[in-house]
Protein backbone atom coordinates (compact mmCIF):
# COMPACT_ATOMS: atom_id res chain seq x y z
CA UNK A 1 0.00 0.00 0.00
CA UNK A 2 1.61 3.63 -0.85
CA UNK A 3 2.44 5.57 1.54
CA UNK A 4 0.49 8.64 0.38
CA UNK A 5 -2.67 9.84 2.31
CA UNK A 6 -6.02 9.87 0.51
CA UNK A 7 -7.06 13.12 2.34
CA UNK A 8 -5.12 15.79 5.08
CA UNK A 9 -4.34 13.81 8.26
CA UNK A 10 -6.17 15.14 11.63
CA UNK A 11 -4.17 12.87 13.83
CA UNK A 12 -0.77 11.49 13.61
CA UNK A 13 1.28 9.51 15.49
CA UNK A 14 5.52 9.59 16.04
CA UNK A 15 7.32 6.71 17.20
CA UNK A 16 11.06 6.77 18.47
CA UNK A 17 11.64 4.59 21.49
CA UNK A 18 15.40 5.13 21.68
CA UNK A 19 17.28 7.51 23.31
CA UNK A 20 17.65 11.24 24.01
CA UNK A 21 19.76 12.04 21.42
CA UNK A 22 17.87 10.12 18.84
CA UNK A 23 14.44 11.82 20.52
CA UNK A 24 16.65 15.50 19.81
CA UNK A 25 17.04 14.30 15.99
CA UNK A 26 13.41 12.87 15.03
CA UNK A 27 12.12 16.49 15.70
CA UNK A 28 12.81 17.07 12.19
CA UNK A 29 10.02 15.36 11.49
CA UNK A 30 7.74 16.68 13.91
CA UNK A 31 8.56 20.24 12.06
CA UNK A 32 8.03 18.68 8.51
CA UNK A 33 4.67 17.46 9.29
CA UNK A 34 3.36 20.47 11.01
CA UNK A 35 4.11 22.56 7.77
CA UNK A 36 2.49 20.11 5.52
CA UNK A 37 -1.05 19.85 8.33
CA UNK A 38 -0.46 22.32 10.33
CA UNK A 39 -4.41 21.69 12.02
CA UNK A 40 -3.35 17.89 12.44
CA UNK A 41 -2.97 16.40 15.74
CA UNK A 42 0.39 15.30 16.08
CA UNK A 43 0.94 12.68 18.83
CA UNK A 44 4.82 11.40 19.86
CA UNK A 45 5.53 8.02 21.79
CA UNK A 46 8.91 8.11 23.28
CA UNK A 47 10.75 5.67 26.11
CA UNK A 48 10.91 6.94 29.89
CA UNK A 49 13.46 9.47 30.16
CA UNK A 50 13.35 10.87 27.21
CA UNK A 51 9.73 13.42 27.17
CA UNK A 52 11.73 16.25 28.41
CA UNK A 53 13.58 17.14 25.29
CA UNK A 54 9.94 17.60 23.76
CA UNK A 55 8.40 19.92 26.73
CA UNK A 56 7.04 23.04 24.92
CA UNK A 57 7.73 22.00 21.43
CA UNK A 58 5.69 24.00 18.97
CA UNK A 59 5.51 21.17 16.72
CA UNK A 60 3.76 18.29 19.02
CA UNK A 61 0.56 18.18 20.91
CA UNK A 62 1.15 15.33 23.07
CA UNK A 63 3.69 13.32 24.16
CA UNK A 64 3.06 10.06 25.25
CA UNK A 65 5.66 7.91 27.77
CA UNK A 66 6.35 4.03 27.09
CA UNK A 67 7.11 1.86 30.11
CA UNK A 68 8.81 -1.37 29.43
CA UNK A 69 6.61 -3.92 31.30
CA UNK A 70 3.75 -5.78 29.90
CA UNK A 71 0.89 -4.88 31.87
CA UNK A 72 1.73 -0.91 30.62
CA UNK A 73 2.17 -2.21 27.43
CA UNK A 74 -1.40 -3.56 27.32
CA UNK A 75 -2.29 0.02 28.61
CA UNK A 76 -0.50 1.95 26.07
CA UNK A 77 -1.83 -0.36 23.25
CA UNK A 78 -5.16 0.35 25.01
CA UNK A 79 -4.79 4.47 24.45
CA UNK A 80 -3.80 4.11 20.86
CA UNK A 81 -6.16 2.53 19.83
CA UNK A 82 -8.56 4.81 21.10
CA UNK A 83 -6.32 7.76 19.44
CA UNK A 84 -8.10 6.57 15.69
CA UNK A 85 -4.82 7.62 14.44
CA UNK A 86 -4.96 8.38 10.56
CA UNK A 87 -1.47 7.46 10.18
CA UNK A 88 1.75 5.98 12.39
CA UNK A 89 5.45 7.33 11.57
CA UNK A 90 8.03 4.69 13.51
CA UNK A 91 11.02 6.48 13.69
CA UNK A 92 12.92 3.46 15.88
CA UNK A 93 13.78 1.10 13.68
CA UNK A 94 12.80 -1.52 16.23
CA UNK A 95 10.67 -5.36 16.60
CA UNK A 96 8.89 -3.27 19.88
CA UNK A 97 7.98 -0.31 17.91
CA UNK A 98 6.94 -2.13 15.44
CA UNK A 99 4.60 -4.28 16.98
CA UNK A 100 2.68 -0.98 18.78
CA UNK A 101 2.19 0.90 15.53
CA UNK A 102 0.78 -2.14 13.65
CA UNK A 103 -1.59 -2.18 17.35
CA UNK A 104 -3.32 1.27 16.71
CA UNK A 105 -5.10 -0.20 13.49
CA UNK A 106 -4.27 2.77 11.60
CA UNK A 107 -4.60 2.36 7.92
CA UNK A 108 -0.99 4.03 7.38
CA UNK A 109 2.11 2.41 8.92
CA UNK A 110 5.46 3.78 7.80
CA UNK A 111 8.73 2.30 9.91
CA UNK A 112 12.38 0.95 9.31
CA UNK A 113 13.85 -2.57 8.66
CA UNK A 114 17.41 -2.13 8.15
CA UNK A 115 17.74 -5.79 9.50
CA UNK A 116 15.22 -7.18 6.96
CA UNK A 117 13.07 -8.59 9.84
CA UNK A 118 9.42 -9.87 10.17
CA UNK A 119 8.30 -6.46 11.37
CA UNK A 120 8.56 -4.95 8.00
CA UNK A 121 5.47 -7.04 7.31
CA UNK A 122 3.87 -4.60 10.34
CA UNK A 123 4.04 -1.74 8.13
CA UNK A 124 1.83 -0.69 5.45
CA UNK A 125 5.03 0.96 3.61
CA UNK A 126 9.03 0.20 4.80
CA UNK A 127 11.45 2.94 4.08
CA UNK A 128 14.19 2.33 2.06
CA UNK A 129 17.17 4.71 3.12
CA UNK A 130 20.41 3.07 4.47
CA UNK A 131 21.14 4.34 8.30
CA UNK A 132 24.82 3.68 7.46
CA UNK A 133 25.31 6.04 4.79
CA UNK A 134 23.41 9.25 5.55
CA UNK A 135 23.42 11.64 8.74
CA UNK A 136 20.40 10.52 10.98
CA UNK A 137 18.80 13.89 10.39
CA UNK A 138 18.30 13.25 6.61
CA UNK A 139 17.30 9.53 7.51
CA UNK A 140 14.45 10.31 9.70
CA UNK A 141 13.12 12.72 7.17
CA UNK A 142 13.13 9.92 4.46
CA UNK A 143 9.87 9.16 5.88
CA UNK A 144 8.80 12.08 4.80
CA UNK A 145 9.50 11.64 1.53
CA UNK A 146 7.31 8.63 1.63
CA UNK A 147 4.40 10.67 2.55
CA UNK A 148 5.14 13.54 -0.41
CA UNK A 149 6.50 15.87 1.56
CA UNK A 150 9.26 18.39 0.72
CA UNK A 151 10.87 21.90 1.41
CA UNK A 152 13.93 23.21 3.29
CA UNK A 153 15.45 20.55 5.47
CA UNK A 154 14.81 21.27 8.90
CA UNK A 155 16.99 21.25 11.92
CA UNK A 156 16.21 19.49 15.58
CA UNK A 157 15.25 22.26 17.98
CA UNK A 158 14.41 21.70 21.93
CA UNK A 159 12.45 24.23 23.76
CA UNK A 160 13.66 25.47 27.47
CA UNK A 161 11.20 27.01 29.95
CA UNK A 162 11.74 30.38 31.65
CA UNK A 163 11.59 27.78 35.16
CA UNK A 164 14.12 25.38 34.16
CA UNK A 165 16.30 29.00 32.58
CA UNK A 166 16.17 30.71 36.20
CA UNK A 167 17.04 27.42 37.84
CA UNK A 168 20.11 26.98 35.57
CA UNK A 169 21.06 30.12 36.04
CA UNK A 170 21.17 29.90 39.37
CA UNK A 171 22.64 26.61 39.68
CA UNK A 172 26.21 28.56 37.22
CA UNK A 173 26.10 30.92 39.78
CA UNK A 174 26.82 28.82 42.95
CA UNK A 175 29.29 27.46 40.95
CA UNK A 176 31.65 30.93 40.70
CA UNK A 177 30.47 31.23 37.12
CA UNK A 178 28.49 34.63 36.08
CA UNK A 179 26.00 33.16 33.28
CA UNK A 180 26.12 35.58 31.12
CA UNK A 181 29.68 35.94 30.60
CA UNK A 182 31.39 33.01 28.34
CA UNK A 183 32.27 29.83 29.86
CA UNK A 184 32.52 26.10 28.10
CA UNK A 185 30.79 23.11 29.44
CA UNK A 186 32.58 19.51 29.29
CA UNK A 187 30.62 16.54 29.26
CA UNK A 188 32.65 12.91 30.06
CA UNK A 189 29.79 10.92 29.94
CA UNK A 190 28.76 8.24 27.30
CA UNK A 191 26.44 5.35 27.54
CA UNK A 192 29.03 3.08 27.18
CA UNK A 193 32.58 3.42 28.29
CA UNK A 194 34.43 2.76 24.96
CA UNK A 195 32.46 5.69 23.86
CA UNK A 196 34.40 8.10 26.36
CA UNK A 197 37.66 10.08 25.67
CA UNK A 198 39.92 9.47 29.24
CA UNK A 199 39.09 10.87 31.94
CA UNK A 200 42.65 12.22 32.63
CA UNK A 201 42.54 14.02 29.26
CA UNK A 202 39.40 15.70 30.30
CA UNK A 203 41.00 16.64 32.99
CA UNK A 204 44.16 18.24 31.30
CA UNK A 205 42.01 20.25 28.91
CA UNK A 206 39.88 21.76 31.59
CA UNK A 207 42.79 22.62 33.19
CA UNK A 208 43.82 23.96 29.73
CA UNK A 209 41.15 26.03 28.94
CA UNK A 210 41.42 28.29 32.56
CA UNK A 211 45.00 28.88 32.54
CA UNK A 212 45.17 29.97 29.00
CA UNK A 213 42.20 31.09 28.12
CA UNK A 214 40.84 32.34 31.44
CA UNK A 215 37.88 30.65 30.54
CA UNK A 216 35.70 28.74 33.24
CA UNK A 217 35.02 25.26 32.64
CA UNK A 218 31.65 23.74 33.77
CA UNK A 219 31.60 19.69 33.83
CA UNK A 220 28.04 18.47 33.42
CA UNK A 221 26.08 14.81 33.39
CA UNK A 222 23.94 12.94 34.86
CA UNK A 223 23.91 10.71 38.32
CA UNK A 224 25.95 7.82 36.51
CA UNK A 225 28.69 10.31 35.48
CA UNK A 226 29.53 11.29 38.73
CA UNK A 227 31.97 9.18 39.12
CA UNK A 228 34.01 9.57 36.15
CA UNK A 229 33.26 13.60 36.49
CA UNK A 230 34.93 12.71 40.21
CA UNK A 231 37.94 10.98 38.65
CA UNK A 232 38.62 14.17 36.80
CA UNK A 233 38.38 16.53 39.78
CA UNK A 234 41.19 14.49 41.48
CA UNK A 235 43.55 14.68 38.54
CA UNK A 236 42.67 18.93 37.98
CA UNK A 237 45.28 21.26 38.95
CA UNK A 238 42.66 24.27 38.40
CA UNK A 239 39.49 24.77 40.12
CA UNK A 240 36.96 22.18 39.32
CA UNK A 241 33.40 23.42 38.67
CA UNK A 242 30.85 20.01 38.76
CA UNK A 243 26.90 20.29 38.06
CA UNK A 244 26.62 16.49 37.49
CA UNK A 245 23.55 14.70 38.91
CA UNK A 246 21.99 18.30 39.98
CA UNK A 247 19.84 19.01 36.35
CA UNK A 248 17.04 17.39 34.79
CA UNK A 249 16.72 17.39 30.84
CA UNK A 250 15.28 21.38 30.93
CA UNK A 251 17.65 22.28 33.17
CA UNK A 252 20.88 20.76 31.59
CA UNK A 253 19.27 22.46 28.48
CA UNK A 254 18.78 25.48 30.41
CA UNK A 255 22.59 25.44 30.97
CA UNK A 256 23.30 24.40 27.68
CA UNK A 257 21.78 27.39 26.57
CA UNK A 258 24.04 29.94 28.15
CA UNK A 259 27.39 28.04 26.93
CA UNK A 260 29.66 29.81 24.60
CA UNK A 261 30.94 26.00 23.82
CA UNK A 262 30.42 22.50 24.58
CA UNK A 263 33.21 19.62 24.32
CA UNK A 264 31.65 16.01 24.78
CA UNK A 265 31.67 12.32 23.46
CA UNK A 266 28.67 11.26 21.28
CA UNK A 267 25.64 11.33 23.92
CA UNK A 268 22.30 13.01 24.28
CA UNK A 269 23.42 16.31 25.77
CA UNK A 270 25.25 16.86 22.79
CA UNK A 271 22.80 16.79 20.28
CA UNK A 272 20.95 18.77 22.62
CA UNK A 273 23.44 21.38 22.86
CA UNK A 274 23.85 21.36 18.44
CA UNK A 275 20.02 21.95 18.89
CA UNK A 276 20.31 25.12 20.69
CA UNK A 277 22.99 26.08 18.57
CA UNK A 278 25.94 25.74 20.93
CA UNK A 279 28.78 25.17 18.72
CA UNK A 280 30.08 21.41 20.01
CA UNK A 281 33.82 20.06 19.65
CA UNK A 282 32.64 16.32 19.80
CA UNK A 283 35.01 13.17 20.39
CA UNK A 284 33.36 9.91 18.55
CA UNK A 285 35.23 6.69 18.24
CA UNK A 286 32.74 4.01 17.55
CA UNK A 287 30.07 5.87 16.04
CA UNK A 288 30.95 7.89 13.08
CA UNK A 289 30.10 11.32 13.24
CA UNK A 290 28.89 11.49 9.61
CA UNK A 291 25.76 9.93 10.69
CA UNK A 292 25.93 10.53 14.34
CA UNK A 293 27.50 14.24 14.60
CA UNK A 294 25.93 17.35 15.62
CA UNK A 295 23.85 18.78 13.00
CA UNK A 296 24.54 22.40 11.97
CA UNK A 297 27.55 24.50 11.16
CA UNK A 298 30.26 25.68 13.45
CA UNK A 299 30.86 22.07 14.93
CA UNK A 300 34.66 20.32 15.35
CA UNK A 301 34.47 16.57 15.44
CA UNK A 302 37.40 14.07 16.10
CA UNK A 303 36.92 10.82 14.45
CA UNK A 304 39.79 8.00 13.96
CA UNK A 305 37.71 5.88 11.61
CA UNK A 306 38.78 2.63 12.70
CA UNK A 307 36.73 -0.63 12.23
CA UNK A 308 35.08 -1.19 15.67
CA UNK A 309 32.33 -3.66 14.46
CA UNK A 310 34.65 -6.77 15.93
CA UNK A 311 34.66 -5.62 19.25
CA UNK A 312 32.11 -2.36 19.51
CA UNK A 313 30.17 -4.42 22.39
CA UNK A 314 30.72 -5.58 24.77
CA UNK A 315 34.22 -5.04 25.15
CA UNK A 316 36.98 -3.41 23.06
CA UNK A 317 39.94 -5.38 23.09
CA UNK A 318 42.43 -2.61 20.98
CA UNK A 319 43.57 -1.91 24.41
CA UNK A 320 45.65 1.70 24.17
CA UNK A 321 45.01 1.80 20.53
CA UNK A 322 41.22 1.62 20.94
CA UNK A 323 39.68 4.47 19.08
CA UNK A 324 39.08 6.96 21.62
CA UNK A 325 42.53 6.81 23.16
CA UNK A 326 43.56 7.85 19.59
CA UNK A 327 42.13 11.41 20.24
CA UNK A 328 44.69 13.26 21.54
CA UNK A 329 45.09 16.04 24.06
CA UNK A 330 46.92 18.38 21.75
CA UNK A 331 44.70 18.24 18.47
CA UNK A 332 41.30 18.58 20.79
CA UNK A 333 43.23 21.67 22.87
CA UNK A 334 44.21 23.45 19.20
CA UNK A 335 40.59 23.02 17.96
CA UNK A 336 38.91 24.70 21.28
CA UNK A 337 41.78 27.39 21.71
CA UNK A 338 41.03 28.52 17.88
CA UNK A 339 37.60 28.95 18.75
CA UNK A 340 37.88 30.21 21.84
CA UNK A 341 41.02 32.79 20.94
CA UNK A 342 40.07 32.78 17.73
Amino acid sequence: MSARLDKSPERILVIKLRYVGDVVLSTPVLSRLRGAWPKARLTMLVNRGTEEVLQGHPDVDEVLVNERSFINSLRLIGILRRRDFDAVIDLTDGDRSAILAWATGAKVRIGYNSEARWRGRLYTTVVQADRFKMHTVPYHLAVTDELGLAGPLPSPSLIVGEGPVMTAEKLIRETGIDPHQPFVCLHPGARWWFKSWPAERFAALADRIQQETHTPALFLGSNQDKAIVSQIAESMRTVHRNLAGRTGLQELAGLLKRASMMISNDNGPMHMAAAMRVPIVGLFGPTDPLIWGPWGEGHRTFYKGLDCRACFHPDCFRGEQNCMKLISLEEVWEAVRERLMG
